[in-house]
C-alpha cells in the first residue's frame, strides 16, 4: 500500500466522527433533510478522503437506486454512500452526489477533544 495523501479543507468543514479525518464542506452541503436506516444524513455535492466500494441496487424509500458505499480512507468506517443513478425521473438529482450519515460524521468547528455525544439514549436503569 502506498503513502494516503489527504485533501486538506478551506473553511467549515464536516469531518469523520471516528478519525476526525475532513470530509466536507459547508459549501458543498445540499441538504439536512435526508434519512438513513440508522437516523439522519447530509446530502453533499462533493466529498473528499473516502473509497468506495461496489456499486449494487438498491431499493430506498424514494425508489430504486444504482449506489456506491463510501469509507473514510484513513479508519476505513462506512459513512454512507454515492447515488450513481437514480431509476426514477424525479429522483435524477441525487445523482453523483453523496450521503454522510449523521451519526458518523461531526461538526469540524467542533473542539473533538470536548466533542460530547448529546443524542438521547436509555441505560439499563431506565426500564
Amino acid at each position: 500500500m502506498g503513502r494516503l495523501f489527504l485533501v486538506d479543507l478551506e473553511g467549515k468543514t464536516y469531518n469523520c466522527k471516528f478519525c476526525k479525518t475532513q470530509l466536507g464542506q459547508a459549501d458543498d452541503l445540499v441538504s439536512k433533510a435526508f434519512h438513513c436506516r440508522s437516523g439522519k444524513a447530509y446530502l453533499f455535492n462533493n466529498v473528499v478522503n473516502v473509497t468506495f466500494g461496489q456499486s449494487e441496487e438498491r431499493t430506498m424509500l424514494s425508489g430504486t437506486h444504482t449506489v456506491t458505499d463510501i469509507f473514510c480512507c484513513c479508519c476505513g468506517q462506512i459513512l454512507g454512500w454515492k447515488y450513481e443513478k437514480a431509476h426514477e425521473k424525479s429522483q435524477k438529482y441525487k445523482e453523483g452526489k453523496f450521503v454522510l450519515e449523521r451519526g458518523m460524521i461531526i461538526d469540524g468547528e467542533v473542539d473533538s477533544e470536548f466533542y460530547i455525544d448529546t443524542r438521547a439514549s436509555t441505560s439499563d436503569g431506565e426500564d
